[in-house]
């Protein structure tokens, strides 16, 4: 199936012996199993001077991690929205997908990491924050009529009981090791079950979305919006009832005390012990 890779390539705080902002590229392997190990994960970095940020400095950096590697990813994702041109003709280059997304934990994390650890120690750093990637999102969409599930509930488990989701019988999935997100064997995880009779479809639909997050929105009446790609979302369900509005409350809350993990489940009926559809998820604040 092959691995996906997580990339930035970007300007750092750290100006060159010309006065001029130093860039970086970062790769790194996206986690895609809860039994993965976080410290084992491939990884690359190189640096690029500003009068060598392209397309073609970024295939041969590209090139340099797939070499060391030792093998190519299937896909690559990126958050900066202000680097799509570049970075996707440079993956098109090599023949590799790319995707905007905000499905990049790891990624996020290391670059966190090494703002407040590695630029300050290098000649030239520059104290301050990198120009924000937060653009305006366009307003949630509506689900395809075929893909509404005709039942909903508010479930949780706890973050121990995600040891064995390697052994549960899936479709569709993708999950990330709860190491990365330090969360505790007891924390609450909430998530949502989706029950359709057509589950599988609707489960394959959302797996071809890149989901990032669920969240809560009061913009325009109490709603459920599931966040995908770079910036789409859509309404998954509005919530028209006391009841239902406080059970969403309570998600957010636990939510939050889980360090923004929760999940999303798609079954057939709330009889079946299978899922056609189950992701793991985190909700962050991009960098």
């Amino acid at each position: 199936m092959g691995s996906i890779w997580e990339l930035d390539f970007y300007s750092r705080p750290i100006l060159d012996e010309n006065q001029k902002k130093l860039w970086e590229v970062l790769i790194c392997e996206s986690p895609l199993d809860t039994r993965t190990k976080v410290d084992s994960v491939f990884r690359f970095t190189k640096y690029c001077p500003s009068t060598e940020v392209n397309s073609v400095w970024l295939r041969t950096a590209i090139e340099e991690a797939i070499e060391k590697a030792g093998v190519s990813p299937r896909r690559i994702r990126f958050f900066r929205r202000q680097m799509n041109n570049m970075i996707t003709k440079a993956c098109k280059d090599i023949g590799i997908p790319s995707l905007p997304s905000r499905r990049t934990l790891l990624l996020n994390q290391w670059l966190q990491q090494r703002m407040e650890e590695v630029y300050p120690q290098e000649p030239g750093y520059q104290a301050g924050t990198n120009p924000s990637v937060r653009l305006d999102n366009p307003l949630p969409q509506r689900l395809p009529d075929a893909l509404e599930g005709q039942q909903w509930n508010f479930v949780n488990l706890q973050a121990a009981d995600f040891a064995d989701m390697h052994e549960w019988e899936i479709g569709f999935s993708e999950a990330f090791p709860l190491e990365l997100v330090q969360v505790s064997p007891e924390t609450r995880i909430p998530g949502i079950l989706i029950f359709s009779p057509r589950a599988l479809p609707l489960a394959a639909w959302m797996s071809g979305l890149d989901l990032a997050w669920l969240r809560l929105d009061n913009s325009q009446g109490a709603r459920l919006v599931l966040e995908t790609g770079a910036t789409e979302s859509w309404i998954l369900a509005n919530l028209r009832n006391d009841q239902t509005l406080a059970k969403a409350k309570d998600f957010e809350a636990a939510k939050q005390k889980a360090n923004g993990v929760h999940f999303i489940a798609v079954q057939s009926n709330p009889q079946e012990e299978s899922f056609a559809g189950f992701w793991l998820l985190q909700e962050v604040n991009l960098p």
